[in-house]
């Protein structure tokens, strides 16, 4: 028989579990895993230091495009750290909005991840489940922003504008009949939380359908129980944060332990592992999902019970009202003013973090007192967690590299920057 010797081989960045981005160099010991070193940097794009050269509103757009899979999340962090400068007190029904709009970026990013994950351990069905839950709260974000995606919704003071009372609805065509087309918009005839409250109604039930094709699938089971084991002790040690944190023991939520927004009046259970292995934190990400469920239909109840403005009337931070700029001389200029060089922030240096989809999410802002940042830098989730892929991977074959890769949920966006 010939000798297996160690050899060196590249895992990506063309490998569709590298997600086209991610280089690990490895060392294998026939088909198992003696070391990873991944490189990193093929999405770099200068995020941090882009924003130095620019107003601070105009950075909201650069947040969306970090954690391209949690847009909101990102802009909220951000715009947190603005207002913790300015000392701008956010109106409640803002505050509301922004916490319902948070746990449907928490439900849209791990939907994405249920889907990618499986199709990389070799599950086709639930990525196209995972995708049509996804569809609706795309819609939703494209009624209150007008983007599907990229939204820049989040305002230093607030949220851009109120939640539309009307949905976009479907037009029949040849595909879709007057019949299907009247079923597909039964629930888009009122307005936008009426279509997130329809939408909270039946999601428990799509959760189900995902841990009927997962959780007791032994094929699924033997892909990721016992797969890259992290010790809660390790998991702190190594900066892990979010869902890797908790599939590892560690009860710890900023939404509890360090309540924003309205976080501190929202009624929900904190999901954690026992055994800090692939298939705990796969358990951890699909019961956050059911919680988010709980945290945003109790938003729309408040929201529908509660009118109120939405951001606040400071026209030193946001513009004035296009009716009031068209008539008023003071409106025009401040607006002007605004949209030409920005608004200044008072010096001092700040640290504001959520609890993303992915971890905790932090921006550390730093003014000089001009109208564009002095320093910025982002706490990504993803980049600690990639840090210890080799740790987690070591003494595991090269097919369980991907169920670890999988179960990180990185996103290159925010780990390159």
């Amino acid at each position: 028989m010939s000798e297996i010797r160690n050899y060196t081989m590249n895992f990506g960045p063309q490998h569709p579990a590298a997600h086209g981005v991610l280089r690990l160099v490895m060392e294998m010991d026939g088909e198992v895993v003696e070391r990873i070193d991944p490189h990193i940097g093929l999405l770099h794009r200068a995020t941090e230091k882009l924003a130095e050269s620019k107003p601070y509103n105009h950075n909201i757009g650069y947040m969306d495009r970090l954690d391209y899979v949690s847009m909101m999340c990102n802009e909220h962090a951000y715009v947190m750290a603005i207002e913790k400068l300015l000392g701008v007190t956010v109106p409640e029904r803002a505050r509301y909005i922004r916490v319902l709009f948070d746990e449907l970026t928490r439900i849209l990013n791990h939907l994405m991840w249920i889907g990618a994950h499986a199709l990389d351990i070799g599950a086709m069905s639930v990525f196209l489940y995972a995708f049509r839950e996804r569809e609706d709260l795309m819609d939703c974000y494209e009624a209150a922003s007008g983007a599907r995606m990229h939204a820049t919704y989040y305002r230093p003071g607030g949220v851009y504008r109120d939640l539309p009372d009307s949905m976009p609805q479907y037009e029949s065509s040849r595909w879709h009949g007057e019949g299907a087309t009247r079923e597909r918009n039964k629930d888009r005839s009122g307005s936008l939380l009426d279509f997130i409250w329809a939408f909270s109604e039946r999601f428990p039930g799509c959760v189900d359908d995902y841990e009927t094709l997962l959780t007791d699938n032994r094929i699924w089971k033997q892909r990721t129980v016992g797969i890259g084991v992290v010790e809660p002790s390790r998991a702190l040690k190594l900066g892990f944060t979010g869902p890797m944190l908790r599939g590892s023991g560690v009860e710890w939520d900023l939404r509890k332990k360090q309540p924003y927004e309205v976080y501190d009046r929202m009624d929900f259970d904190i999901p954690v592992g026992t055994e800090g292995d692939c298939y705990d934190r796969y358990l951890v990400r699909v019961e956050e999902m059911r919680q988010s469920n709980r945290i945003v239909r109790q938003c729309v109840k408040w929201l529908q019970a509660n009118a109120g403005p939405v951001i606040v009337e400071n026209y030193k931070v946001v513009p004035p009202r296009r009716e009031e700029m068209k008539q008023d001389m003071e409106s025009l200029i401040h607006h002007f003013k605004l949209f030409t060089e920005g608004y200044t922030v008072p010096a001092g240096e700040v640290y504001a973090a959520v609890e993303a989809p992915k971890g905790e999410f932090g921006v550390y802002l730093v003014s000089d007192s001009a109208n564009k940042p002095y320093r910025l830098k982002i706490r990504a989730p993803g980049f600690a967690h990639l840090a210890a892929l080799n740790e987690m991977a070591r003494g595991h074959m090269l097919a369980d590299v991907v169920a670890i890769i999988g179960t990180q949920d990185i996103v290159f966006g925010e780990v390159d920057r």
